[in-house]
């Protein structure tokens, strides 16, 4: 008799953990067909100019170097679908780092010699890198990051402020940071007689990266395979192909011969794409009792002179809280810098540190508690658009997470809690993020042994995938999920969406879903044995998910920090952490909680240690390394406690799940820096915290 499968919603343990931990799992740089060799881009030296002269003749000298590609030697390209992959196409130089040459030879250290030793002459022109509130090439996009439009009005935003009894006014600053996953971006690629191109790749959808390079190629997608079997994390900046696979396969086209490159880390703050820098100023007017009457959020970022990215920081603002009127704005200017891109929860990390730190200053003008400040607040609806929330669980969030936490015990006059040296306070923001489903397809298979296959293109970038997948077919199958069989990671399998907007699961998991309902249905109006190959059903979501949704679908959550100052040094240590969120029904509370936790993690860093400094003469990110940009150690990250509403909400996929990748950022930064001022005092409108910022104000 088959063991019951267990239900969505247990603890099921990582599939590839074994793998992960003896070493057997495979990345994109652990791939070496017969005879290959390794290539070293050589990024530019100048922050903006022309290539005048590529001298290769001493690189090309030098034992083991086969070629050096540059713009005026390297295959032509089609158009990319991105024109940050239109790498050695021209002899231009948009930022310091852009790619101008790249060397190939029999080892990684030869390589690495020839790059060395080339002499490249430019012609400079003067740069402008320098992001400012009065930028004169500031200009509003139509849309932002997310296909939102730049500016939305409801109201008399202006009026309504400045009627209002209760003001703040405020201007934040987030400075570019970076996401620096462990695993260095990668790429190995080959050509066959044929002319099919194949590429391992640490990406996070290689769906997405086999039609870039299709297209950068002149190739039908069907000539081209990627393979991201394992990838060491990304946090957004694998999300879009980025040059390492375009400048592999053109290499392996030059030479006839694989070729792999792992981008060296010092060189990733240039090419691989960052959260840009923000400047955002809140104006919050409210009634005595703490409603808000008027939200203003407006947001001054950058973007690069090769393509346009805008961070949506002030999109947010329009779901967040209720007000009668409100204005959310984005202006951007174009720099000399490299293309911003996604990083953990873009718009919504940023710009819910200013409206969260806003609400907490808001809080303390009104004399209010903040966490009953946000309750007084909650919407009904989503404010600007006016539809219902599929579900709402911020103040069960907000609510349950100040009971945990103790919240109410707090004395809340700032700065008067001490140990010794050490000021001690404590602070709340919340936490939101938007429910992202695409547009998937699997397969699912029964085999006549009674086991089952599933395929489907998810990428697994550490979050779980493979595990959460088997559960969702094993509970549709009624069967174990050790009988559940899972292929992810390549193009070759049925098309799905890149792991990004905390979509993977509902997107991959609807197709999984449907496909294993399907064959369900068709195994139990099989009146005889199974072929001899089995039975293959394949579907897909595209029509499901291209209807809209009457409803404002959106995870919620609620940050809580404790932080000990020092008043000698300026130092800031978080002791603890707790987190309450609101995201649909846990598929498995184990790789759930994983992910909530990173996503803290990453929000202590904002608040505390993380920064990207652009030098203005120069023209590059001054951090480039783990020794310079300082992402949290252990020693940084106190005990952190998560917790979960666990919601019933029918209006989401057939699992009633919501993203969990990224919410857990969001509010976590504001949430530090809130504690902060409630410690000293002291409100810092500029993140990191740092000894630094801080000192001047407690001596």
């Amino acid at each position: 008799m088959s063991q019951a499968p267990p239900p969505l919603g247990t603890p099921a343990a990582r599939r590839e953990g074994r793998d992960k931990v003896t070493g057997t799992a495979r990345y994109a740089a652990e791939h070496t067909p017969p005879g290959c060799l390794y290539g070293w881009p050589v990024p530019a030296t100048i922050a903006r100019g022309r290539v005048s002269a590529v001298h290769t003749d001493e690189a090309l000298a030098l034992p083991g170097v086969h070629a050096v590609l540059s713009h005026d030697n390297a295959p032509r390209l089609k158009q990319p679908d991105d024109p940050i992959l239109a790498v050695l196409q021209d002899d231009r130089v948009p930022h310091r780092g852009w790619y101008i040459a790249l060397v190939v030879a029999d080892t990684l250290d030869h390589a690495r010699a020839g790059a060395e030793a080339l002499r490249i002459a430019y012609e400079t022109t003067e740069h402008d890198v320098v992001l400012s509130e009065n930028h004169p090439g500031l200009y509003t996009p139509e849309t932002v990051n997310g296909e939102y439009p730049a500016v939305r009005e409801r109201g008399d935003a202006d009026r309504a402020f400045a009627m209002a009894p209760v003001q703040v006014d405020a201007t934040y600053a987030i400075g570019a940071l970076h996401n620096h996953p462990m695993e260095p971006h990668a790429s190995t690629a080959q050509w066959t007689q044929d002319g099919h191109l194949h590429v391992h790749d640490s990406n996070q959808g290689s769906t997405t990266v086999r039609e870039s390079l299709a297209a950068a190629f002149g190739l039908r997608p069907q000539q081209v395979t990627v393979v991201s079997e394992h990838v060491g994390g990304g946090f957004g900046c694998k999300g879009t192909t980025r040059p390492q696979a375009v400048l592999a396969a053109m290499a392996a086209r030059h030479t006839g011969r694989p070729v792999k490159i792992a981008l060296p880390r010092r060189q990733l703050a240039a090419v691989v794409g960052h959260r840009p820098p923000t400047v955002q100023r809140l104006r919050l007017g409210a009634e005595l009792d703490g409603t808000l009457t008027s939200v203003s959020h407006e947001v001054i970022t950058q973007t690069s002179t090769v393509k346009e990215f805008v961070e949506q920081a002030a999109v947010p603002a329009r779901i967040m809280y209720g007000s009668a009127h409100s204005r959310t704005t984005h202006r951007v200017t174009a720099l000399d810098v490299p293309s911003p891109s996604w990083m953990r929860a873009p718009g919504e990390a940023p710009g819910m540190y200013a409206l969260e730190s806003a609400m907490d200053e808001l809080a303390a003008a009104l004399g209010i508690d903040p966490v009953e400040l946000r309750l007084r607040n909650d919407a009904a609806d989503e404010p600007d658009s006016g539809r219902p929330f599929s579900s709402r669980g911020l103040a069960a969030c907000l609510e349950e997470g100040a009971a945990r936490f103790g919240w109410y015990d707090r004395d809340p006059r700032p700065a008067v809690r001490e140990e010794g040296p050490l000021l001690v306070g404590t602070g709340v923001a919340s936490a939101t993020y938007p429910v992202y489903i695409a547009g998937s397809s699997a397969s699912a298979h029964a085999a006549t042994d009674g086991s089952y296959r599933i395929q489907v293109n998810a990428t697994d970038i550490g979050t779980g995938a493979r595990t959460v997948l088997a559960q969702i077919a094993a509970s549709v199958l009624n069967t174990p999920v050790e009988n559940i069989r899972i292929d992810i990671g390549s193009s070759e399998l049925p098309d799905a969406p890149l792991a990004g907007g905390s979509s993977g699961t509902a997107s991959w998991g609807w197709s999984v879903h449907k496909a294993s309902t399907a064959l369900l249905r068709q195994l139990r109006e099989c009146t005889g044995p199974l072929p001899a190959e089995g039975l293959t059903i394949f579907a897909d979501t595209e029509q499901e998910t291209s209807e809209k949704s009457p409803y404002a679908r959106h995870a919620f959550g609620a940050q809580f920090a404790e932080v000990a100052v020092d008043s000698r040094t300026g130092e800031v240590r978080v002791r603890r952490m707790l987190g309450v969120f609101a995201a649909g029904h846990i598929l498995n509370p184990r790789t759930a909680r994983s992910q909530f936790i990173g996503g803290m993690t990453m929000g202590i860093g904002m608040a505390l240690t993380e920064g990207s400094t652009m030098d203005p003469v120069f023209g590059d990110f001054t951090e480039s390394d783990l020794a310079s940009y300082h992402v949290p150690v252990c020693a940084d990250v106190p005990e952190i406690e998560v917790h979960w509403i666990d919601e019933d909400d029918p209006h989401l996929n057939p699992m009633g799940s919501k993203g969990i990748g990224e919410i857990g950022i969001v509010g976590a930064a504001a949430a530090v820096g809130n504690a902060v001022r409630h410690a000293t005092g002291v409100r810092l409108r500029s993140l990191p915290l740092t000894p630094d910022t801080l000192l001047p104000y407690l001596l």
